[in-house]
């Protein structure tokens, strides 16, 4: 049980998990994307969303995990209306045709959680020459955003509802290189830190939101764009740091949250009333917090946009 849980501003905290933050919210007739929901919080999130009435597409590398968890949720939830889709983001052609897919499908998009993520890999580069961990956190997700975001300001001036954008970062971004984002030096493997590499492709995700937020209050848009730290949770994005998952595995239960404490703010963020209007904002534990100076810094956004358009063009 997670220790620590004085209550923030929202009524929440630390220990709240993603059902007690979303008790009361009808999400019916909304369509929620959610990437990386086949393991972790993202299938806690699909699971939470779908159980407040949410239509969820579920993103996912793994076809088969998520029907899996497709059943699992139906078998639940017998109203809940649950897709998945193929979905790699380490492949600018797979998120491409998930997007067109998804477009095609005539469905509309209020909520876009870009969830999915991979963690201290060692040096990699993606199926388009990027580092494995900038190129599935943030630019598959900056892609997927991208594609998809007609669909989002159409439904959200059909619909009349605010249409959400949810990056899922974490605390780990104050731990990136010392400039921030190596813009000059992305595939640079004999300067290369996993863990480092994995803060900056985490601080990229709040820059992304934004910056994105920016330029949806410049457009005039219903939608709103933030990111969050879920916490540290018990998860299998340890699976290349083989010391400390030990640890994790030791010490889960008592310093960890777990799955349904670490999906509580990205629910949080796309369900709560209170949350409505806010944009380019940093949760922490159901709450508003404060991301680093990186992470505030406007130049850095604005020169991660440019160069992240660069990239998928």
């Amino acid at each position: 049980m997670w220790p620590f849980r004085r209550k923030g501003p929202s009524g929440f905290s630390s220990s709240s998990t993603a059902e007690e933050v979303t008790k009361g919210t009808d999400g019916t007739g909304l369509t929620a994307i959610v990437t990386g929901a086949s393991s972790g919080i993202g299938t806690e999130t699909a699971r939470v969303l779908a159980l407040r009435g949410v239509h969820v597409v579920m993103g996912v590398r793994n076809v088969a995990a998520g029907r899996d968890v497709k059943e699992a949720i139906v078998k639940e939830i017998p109203t809940a209306k649950v897709d998945a889709m193929e979905l790699d983001l380490s492949s600018m052609a797979s998120v491409k045709k998930f997007a067109s897919d998804f477009s095609s499908s005539g469905l509309p998009l209020n909520l876009l959680i870009n969830n999915a993520g991979i963690m201290a890999t060692p040096f990699m580069l993606s199926k388009d020459n990027i580092e494995l961990q900038f190129a599935t956190n943030h630019i598959g997700h900056f892609l997927l955003t991208h594609h998809l975001l007609d669909t989002m300001k159409k439904t959200a001036k059909a619909s009349k509802r605010e249409g959400r954008i949810i990056n899922v970062s974490s605390e780990a971004h104050r731990y990136t290189y010392k400039e921030g984002i190596r813009f000059d030096k992305i595939n640079d493997q004999s300067g290369y830190s996993n863990f480092a590499a994995y803060g900056q492709s985490k601080l990229a995700n709040v820059l992304h939101a934004n910056e994105l937020a920016r330029h949806l209050k410049e457009d005039g848009v219903d939608i709103t764009a933030n990111s969050l730290h879920p916490g540290t949770i018990a998860t299998n994005l340890f699976r290349h740091m083989a010391p400390v998952a030990g640890i994790v595995n030791i010490l889960g239960k008592i310093a960890l949250k777990n799955v349904q404490q670490g999906a509580a703010t990205t629910c949080y963020v796309a369900l709560h009333p209170e949350v409505k209007g806010k944009s380019g904002e940093y949760f922490k534990d159901s709450n508003i917090g404060t991301a680093s100076e990186h992470g505030r810094n406007v130049e850095l956004a604005k020169k991660l946009w440019d160069f992240s358009m660069k990239m998928v063009k």
